[in-house]
């Protein structure tokens, strides 16, 4: 068989957007006995967003920083995710948020029908891997950080989620080598 004919594997994304606010939560804190620690806090909501898709099959990260979450961005965002992928089908697990629906998504995803949606369920984020992105990044960068601008936390943010990989075990629950290894 000529591997060069062989068709690329599809990739296959959880796509999820997340805002990032100078604020710093805060899950527990140290202190000397007695003594009751100061947190400094940003009164501003200034904001950032950060849209992010986790390759399922290899753990990496596409990541996307925006001003703005709306259906002109994520236009962006996938037009993004087809120059990361340039040869390869990919299949988008996405929710149901409102901007992923919009008539510049609705276009780009006419003009490129190697990008597939599937859609997640309706109010369930614990079904897309995207979430356990998110919640190691917070964890890792936004819990109890010194940062001074938005700008630093979200350089911070993006440089974690390129230097990682995140594995997910939603394909192998779900059987997804055994299904390839019928096609091979």
């Amino acid at each position: 068989m000529d591997i060069a004919q062989r068709p690329q594997p599809t990739v296959i994304l959880a796509e999820d957007e997340a805002s990032l606010y100078l604020q710093a939560s805060q899950t527990y804190v140290w202190s000397p006995r007695g003594h009751t620690p100061v947190v400094r806090i940003h009164t501003n909501r200034d904001s950032t967003h950060v849209y992010g898709s986790l390759n399922l099959l290899t753990g990496q990260e596409t990541v996307m920083r925006s001003q703005k979450m709306n259906s002109d961005t994520t236009a962006l965002y996938l037009q993004h995710i087809l120059c990361t992928y340039p040869d390869q089908p990919i299949v988008l697990l996405w929710d149901r948020a409102p901007h992923h629906k919009g008539d510049a998504v609705k276009a780009v995803l006419a003009a490129h029908p190697r990008l597939e949606v599937m859609w997640l369920p309706a109010g369930a984020p614990d079904t897309n891997p995207q979430e356990h992105v998110w919640k190691d990044m917070r964890q890792h960068v936004c819990h109890g950080h010194m940062l001074h601008t938005l700008a630093c936390l979200a350089d911070a943010a993006e440089r974690h989620l390129r230097s990682h990989t995140f594995p997910s075990s939603l394909l192998h629950t779900h059987a997804y080598p055994n299904v390839c290894a019928m096609f091979i």
